[in-house]
């Protein structure tokens, strides 16, 4: 992704949601006034002293209504503290047991 103009302070992370997918499995399309918010996306900024159990780049799951949406270079990103991330995306022979 392109250089922002945005870098989060204090344990923020700046998140590039997901769009919900448009087609179920079965075939049938969702409109947009029944789509709900997405609450997953990609990491492209976080704060120096955010946590270090992500890394820009990594796909993660965080709270429905967590942090601030702010638009910047016409997108709209959320800023998300990372004490809401729930969750990252990870290959499974990455998971420790």
């Amino acid at each position: 992704m392109e250089n922002l103009p945005i870098q989060p302070l204090q344990d923020y992370v700046l998140i590039d949601p997901v769009e919900a997918e448009e087609v179920t499995s079965g075939g049938i399309i969702i409109p947009d006034t029944a789509k709900e918010k997405p609450a997953e996306g990609i990491v492209v900024a976080k704060a120096a002293d955010a946590t270090d159990d992500v890394a820009i780049g990594n796909r993660v799951i965080y709270q429905k209504f967590a942090g601030h949406e702010i638009k910047t270079k016409g997108k709209a990103m959320r800023l998300v503290p990372s004490g809401d991330l729930l969750a990252k995306y990870v290959e499974s022979d990455e998971i420790p047991e």
